[in-house]
């Protein structure tokens, strides 16, 4: 068996729980030709002809393990106790992935994505409609996820942070549950992936990309820093991916980049950084090894970004990628 064939066989095995915010990605293709007025306003009608969702943010790190063959995936974040919410669990339960530890709650509605494509052209051209959060995690719902963290984490092999909200508010990662996984993390491994809350996870394998590590670096210390700021964090590996450039390791053994696959013309780079985290996690939990982990999941990357909107890597397009690893 080639290394990618073992890694894949040992994938199948791990448990793994996904925590964070969890979201649908809602698409909508629409009829530019049946765009009549409303008889009522006058306002042009958006024509929705068909839609397609898929599990975003957590969901997408899930939805990539579940492509790569992994068969023990939960997940745990909040969802709203209505429709949107009802299509993420059954788009997380296709995929073979357990939604039991999702809070489903009436105090928040399902945090939304729901993206316009010209029928006709096939891009994304009309502004996005977006259902968020626009206030504070109810204390309620926070307390359920801390406490659902806190009994079910020891049973898994890898935790996996997505924290995507940009805001201070709305998000599923507080400080109440950052403080449960950086109490988890001193004993067991956590990745967490955090757009702009980087700093605040101790103990953690951090994974920015590298205008987020920068941007949080320049939080924490006042300067970039990367290898200072992994000590800061008291972080046994910081990982910086640079886009098509690969990713940097800091683990104190000084910075080693690890070159990506070149990708002349990315089809769509939406939720590389997810695929990243997936491929990469999880073999780091099988390997121990930043290296081995840096290019597996650089490898899952460059086949995701080939494919329109959220796209996933299969185990067959992992093999026959397998050639171009480098190091």
């Amino acid at each position: 068996m080639t290394p990618a064939a073992v890694l894949l066989e040992k994938i199948r095995e791990l448990r793994i729980l996904i925590v964070g915010d969890i979201c649908l990605d809602h698409w909508c293709r629409y009829s530019p030709p049946h765009a009549e007025a409303s008889r009522e306003t006058g306002i042009p009608r958006v024509a929705v002809v068909r839609t397609t969702v898929t599990a975003g943010a957590a969901g997408t790190i899930a939805n990539n393990l579940a492509s790569l063959g992994a068969s023990h995936i939960s997940v745990l974040g909040a969802i709203g106790d209505d429709g949107f919410g009802f299509e993420v669990s059954r788009a997380l339960s296709a995929r073979g992935i357990s939604a039991e530890p999702i809070i489903r709650t009436r105090l928040i509605q399902t945090f939304t994505y729901t993206k316009l494509i010209n029928d006709e052209t096939g891009v994304e051209d009309l502004p996005r409609v977006d259902f968020i959060n626009a206030s504070d995690l109810p204390r309620e719902v926070e307390g359920q996820l801390v406490e659902t963290f806190e009994r079910i984490a020891g049973g898994f092999d890898l935790v996996i942070v997505s924290d995507q909200a940009e805001t201070v508010t709305g998000g599923v990662m507080t400080a109440a549950m950052r403080d449960a996984v950086c109490r988890h993390a001193e004993h067991h491994l956590v990745w967490a992936d955090s757009r702009v809350r980087s700093e605040h996870f101790r103990n953690a394998v951090v994974k920015p990309n590298e205008k987020e590590g920068e941007a949080a670096s320049m939080r924490a210390l006042g300067r970039v820093d990367f290898e200072a700021f992994r000590r800061h964090l008291e972080s046994p590996l910081l990982i910086v991916t640079r886009g098509g450039a690969g990713a940097s390791i800091y683990d104190g053994a000084g910075e080693r980049l690890i070159s990506g696959a070149k990708i002349p013309s990315p089809v769509d780079i939406c939720g590389a950084g997810d695929s990243f985290t997936a491929g990469a996690a999880a073999v780091l939990k099988i390997t121990g090894s930043p290296e081995q982990a840096v290019r597996f999941g650089n490898i899952v990357a460059s086949i995701t970004v080939m494919k329109p909107g959220t796209g996933s890597a299969s185990p067959e397009e992992v093999l026959a990628a397998e050639e171009h690893w480098v190091s």
